[in-house]
């Protein structure tokens, strides 16, 4: 019998926003596995005691980022872990974006604007400002060539706390095809989704957004495959991934651009998948040892 630990985070008074996680620990469990949900950060757990760690729902890791990094690397030396250490290290920075682009991957176009580096921005259409460390749009937002000012003023604010900022052309094919994910599982497409834009124009960097607005089932076209294909095969180490999202917008060609790749804890958004549980269920069984 496998013990499996899924690494959540800790929501405090607030319920917890992993819907699928008590389904995927009873399905673990049905099928025969000793499975059970811990907080990342609980210090009293003994992480080497499990034959595998699935990184599920750690969302508050990415203000935690260097707590967060030291978990990872004690916990890949103590178990196996999924997905492993050296890719949840690379992954966590989003300055990947331009090692893909440099492979050859269509991304979208990205520059990057360390501490201490003159807030150098776009004059003639609409950008993105986000950290390159970040989830759930935190510290994101999108603006006018007209809004400089109040771009330099959040470009200043994540300079101070240490963020590297990135800067994108906002993508007009968001808000008429949406954002695409391509969620892989065990080396195989398992479902796609689509959902709405988040960010709307004139919303603050710091306030809360919905992070997937409108989300639907979605099939993905042999265009965006093949880019989630190649994407995947250029990430460092991708034969050991369990799992990964890729996410998808269209350029102003009408051809996919990769948005993101999630390779640390992306929402699996099995309420909208149920058909999908039974394959997570037995690629997690086989990555601890115990081929369902």
């Amino acid at each position: 019998m496998p013990r499996i630990a899924l690494a959540t985070y800790d929501p405090g008074a607030e319920p917890g926003a992993d819907t699928d996680l008590p389904v995927l620990v009873r399905a673990l469990t049905d099928a025969g596995a000793e499975a059970e949900a811990r907080y990342w950060d609980d210090p009293a757990v003994d992480w080497g005691g499990y034959d595998l760690v699935v990184i599920r729902s750690t969302w508050d890791y990415s203000w935690r980022a260097a707590e967060f990094a030291a978990w990872v690397e004690r916990t890949g030396t103590l178990t196996r872990l999924a997905n492993p250490a050296p890719v949840v290290r690379w992954n966590t920075d989003k300055r990947y974006l331009g090692e893909l682009a440099a492979a050859g991957v269509p991304t979208v176009p990205t520059r990057y604007l360390a501490p201490g580096e003159p807030a150098r921005l776009p004059a003639g259409h609409e950008f993105v400002i986000k950290p390159t460390s970040g989830a759930g749009a935190r510290f994101a937002a999108r603006y006018t060539p007209e809004e400089h000012d109040t771009a330099a003023r959040q470009l200043a604010r994540m300079h101070a706390e240490g963020f590297t900022a990135m800067v994108q052309p906002y993508m007009p094919g968001i808000d008429v095809g949406g954002e695409r994910a391509l969620q892989f599982f065990g080396g195989r497409l398992l479902h796609a989704s689509r959902k709405g834009a988040v960010l709307s124009p004139g919303t603050p960097y710091d306030a809360d957004k919905v992070a997937h607005p409108g989300l639907e089932r979605w099939e993905p076209t042999g265009a965006e495959l093949a880019l989630a294909e190649k994407a995947l095969a250029s990430v460092p180490g991708s034969a050991g991934l369990l799992y990964a999202r890729v996410d998808v917008v269209d350029g102003d060609d009408g051809e996919p651009r990769l948005m993101e790749l999630e390779l640390v804890e992306p929402n699996l958004f099995l309420w909208l998948h149920p058909d999908s549980l039974p394959r997570v269920t037995e690629a997690i069984l086989t990555a601890a040892g115990d081929p369902a």
